[in-house]
């Protein structure tokens, strides 16, 4: 039985982490080739399972060193239908896959979760299209209709919510909001931002989360932002105003780069992470639900550990 789908820890207040860019990690740090930025395509072979694992296991130990809850995001960010068709897994080698994802986490769990630092288990769901730019823009029937697939193999598995990472668009979110309430899936949804702070769309934030939480009756559990830096979307974000307090997590990116100028860029671009921390511990004046911290491209372990040496540490 999933530990806490009814109840998620994290809705508390209490301080959680995340972890890093885990596809810019695997590829730069690592040196593994992940075809089409697909980190579940290393859960294929017994090696892929085993750098994973290594992975995961520096943030959790992170987490439980700080005393901090835990969200175990899946491996799964590109394991939907159409990039499983163009890495050539089948619609079963695929499920299988994404069962591993979970499973694998479920291991980290076991080995790694205390009364002090609470692991939720987290099926990532990713955007059919480019991360970057909203392209073959799908209704929210068509985006519902897409994503269930994926979101119903989670619900049969020990997964405890569905996390939708770098929607740029708000009718994907939607879709994939009504899917996870329809499979009884607690979702949160993470929208990216270019550096004016608005959605690629040109839609501002605010807009997108209202947008989505009356066509779905606020059936979120919350919402984040993801794959920008802080000082993208900083400004547009008022204290006070009610759409900000739906805002739970941030998962940034190191670099003040565009998302145009990373996709050109041939080396990785990781910041300055005591400085990383910092501007997290800023924004905490600003998001007043803010406890869901980790990172996105270019991040890693120092950035992470920064964030809880400027945050959790003075809670």
């Amino acid at each position: 039985m999933p530990k806490y789908r009814n109840q998620l820890p994290q809705l508390s207040g209490r301080f959680f982490l995340t972890d890093g860019g885990i596809e810019t990690t695997l590829i730069f740090h690592e040196g593994l080739e992940l075809p089409d930025f697909a980190a579940f395509d290393l859960l294929k072979d017994t090696a892929g399972y085993e750098a994973l694992r290594k992975y995961y296991r520096t943030y959790a130990a992170i987490a439980r060193s700080y005393h901090a809850g835990f969200i175990l995001e899946s491996a799964t960010w590109r394991a939907s239908s159409d990039w499983g068709d163009k890495l050539s897994y089948s619609v079963r080698e695929l499920a299988d896959l994404n069962r591993t994802a979970i499973d694998l986490l479920c291991h980290i769990r076991d080995e790694y979760e205390t009364a002090t630092s609470p692991m939720v288990i987290s099926g990532c769901v990713g955007p059919r299209g480019d991360g970057y730019s909203p392209t073959a823009m799908m209704s929210a029937n068509e985006s519902e209709q897409y994503h269930a697939i994926q979101i119903d193999g989670f619900s049969r598995t020990e997964a405890d919510m569905v996390t939708a990472i770098t929607m740029n668009y708000v009718e994907e979110a939607i879709g994939i909001a009504r899917a996870a309430k329809a499979a009884g899936m607690p979702a949160a949804i993470s929208f990216t931002v270019e550096t004016d702070g608005k959605l690629p769309t040109g839609q501002t934030l605010r807009d997108a989360i209202e947008r989505v939480d009356k066509a779905t009756q606020h059936s979120p559990a919350y919402y984040m932002i993801n794959c920008a830096h802080p000082h993208h979307f900083e400004a547009v974000l008022t204290a006070g105003e009610a759409w900000t307090k739906r805002i739970r997590g941030l998962r940034a990116n190191a670099s003040t780069k565009s998302h145009a100028e990373l996709n050109e860029s041939a080396e990785l671009d990781v910041g300055n992470p005591i400085e990383f921390g910092r501007q997290h511990r800023a924004l905490l004046d600003k998001l007043k639900h803010l406890n869901v911290l980790g990172g996105c491209c270019g991040t890693d372990h120092r950035h992470i550990e920064e964030i809880c040496k400027a945050c959790i540490t003075r809670a």
